[in-house]
């Protein structure tokens, strides 16, 4: 089952253009802020705690959220900084670049938050993001085993992100 369009999984991943392992880190987050899953493939530096990295990732989605949708043109109400909004509502980004890196982010329909960070070339990764949260469906919530809202400790699903981000360009 596929919930961004489609009808499976397996058969229809979103083509890559050229060979290379561009990721460098992956988050999920849960609706209250709990991070679900870290992955690293390629960050050399580290500066922070594991949670303080946490609380600052989420800390910036939340600001960025904000502000796109304060900024929103096409909006007459425009709710205060800092106000959560609903996932889908009002305007949202996709991502930012940096000279060192390229932030790409997704939300679900049930508050799942996706960030993957990736080398600055890297182009859109809405379709990835999308194929990957469908890999989170499949693996992780169909999993019996799996209790929502803790941390995600399924090798398969492990293995099949692993694979699918070092083939994302």
């Amino acid at each position: 089952m596929q919930f961004f369009g489609g009808t499976e999984i397996s058969p229809s991943l979103p083509a890559a253009t050229a060979s290379g392992n561009n990721g460098h880190m992956m988050y999920v987050f849960n609706r209250n802020g709990i991070c679900l899953l870290y992955r690293e493939w390629n960050r050399p530096l580290h500066t922070l705690n594991a949670q303080q990295d946490h609380k600052l990732m989420f800390g910036l989605l939340f600001s960025l959220k904000s502000l796109t949708a304060k900024m929103d043109p096409t909006s007459v109400e425009k709710g205060n900084l800092g106000v959560p909004q609903l996932p889908g509502q009002g305007c949202s980004f996709h991502s930012f670049r940096t000279n060192t890196y390229k932030l790409s982010f997704m939300e679900s329909p049930s508050g799942i938050k996706l960030i993957l960070i990736t080398h600055p070339r890297t182009g859109d990764l809405r379709e990835s993001l999308k194929y990957i949260y469908n890999l989170y469906v499949e693996y992780v919530v169909k999993n019996p085993l799996y209790t929502p809202g803790t941390p995600i400790r399924c090798e398969l699903f492990n293995t099949a992100l692993d694979q699918y981000v070092r083939s994302i360009s």
